[in-house]
């Protein structure tokens, strides 16, 4: 299995790195995102996921040049989705036959 270590939930870069460097409240930010302080209090308290449309945010808000590529958001996300997912992946699933048959 690759990636043995469990990935941060992107929203902990968002709160612990990116509002602290930009000086700003959830309130501020929330604001400047254009979605609401519930919206984007849930994401920070990691309860909710970052979306294609809060990856885009996220771009038009940081700019690609500081860190806001929508595909690096969302690749975070998948890696951190998935990794909680391996932890309660299914056992009784069945291996397809090696060869297909017509």
């Amino acid at each position: 299995m690759t990636g043995m270590f469990n990935p941060p939930h992107p929203a902990a870069i968002l709160r612990e790195d990116v509002l602290p460097a930009l000086n700003l409240s959830v309130t501020e930010a929330a604001s400047q995102l254009g979605v609401s302080r519930v919206m984007l209090s849930r994401l920070l308290n990691e309860h909710a996921a970052i979306t294609p449309e809060m990856a885009l945010r996220i771009e038009q808000w940081l700019g690609v040049e500081r860190g806001g590529r929508a595909d690096l958001w969302l690749g975070m996300q998948l890696d951190y989705d998935l990794w909680q997912a391996r932890k309660h992946a299914p056992k009784a699933v069945r291996r397809a036959p090696a060869e297909a048959t017509a």
